[in-house]
């Protein structure tokens, strides 16, 4: 690698929002780590704040549960029959790990709603890996009989999104 290439690799990482580079051809040996990553990283720290605060949301709500705990087991009991009893239901899951949004931004109405006609390749939702947004689009046709997953939640890969029932 000459001169001239080491210079022009700078300029491009400095620029890039990559955090470190190495390159190795035969003997020489190059590492170069961006100042400006670390910049970038500091200002998304608040951000990833979500998530703990998600955390804490969860606690407290279960700590809700010891006081409604009777009903719960209650409630779940009516809906598990249910949806036994239609066996026909299917699944939209998340082919992803991310933040699960039911709509394109807060002011904007859900892609779908419960009631609502989906077709195959029809956008169902957003979730957001690593800061890219990306739509989820139904692998199947029905109504949407439930959504399974709260807005702004995050989500597994595989996990169950929305009931379609094939026959709506």
């Amino acid at each position: 690698m000459n001169y001239k290439e080491i210079q022009d690799l700078l300029k491009f990482i400095s620029k890039s929002e990559l955090a470190e580079v190495r390159i190795k051809e035969g003997e020489f040996e190059l590492t170069v780590r961006n100042k400006n990553y670390s910049k970038n990283k500091i200002t998304s720290a608040p951000l990833m704040a979500s998530p703990t605060v998600v955390s804490g949301i969860q606690a407290s709500a279960s700590q809700e549960t010891p006081v409604a705990q009777t009903p719960a087991p209650a409630a779940k009991a009516p809906e598990a029959p249910k949806a036994e009893a239609s066996d026909n239901l299917l699944e939209i899951r998340s082919p992803i790990v991310g933040t699960f949004y039911r709509s394109a931004s807060p002011d904007k109405p859900p892609y779908v709603s419960v009631g609502d006609n989906v077709s195959v390749g029809g956008v169902v939702c957003i979730v957001e890996a690593m800061k890219l947004f990306n739509e989820i689009e139904s692998e199947v046709e029905g109504k949407i009989v439930k959504v399974m997953v709260e807005d702004a939640s995050p989500v597994e890969y595989d996990q169950v999104l929305y009931l379609v029932d094939p026959k709506g």
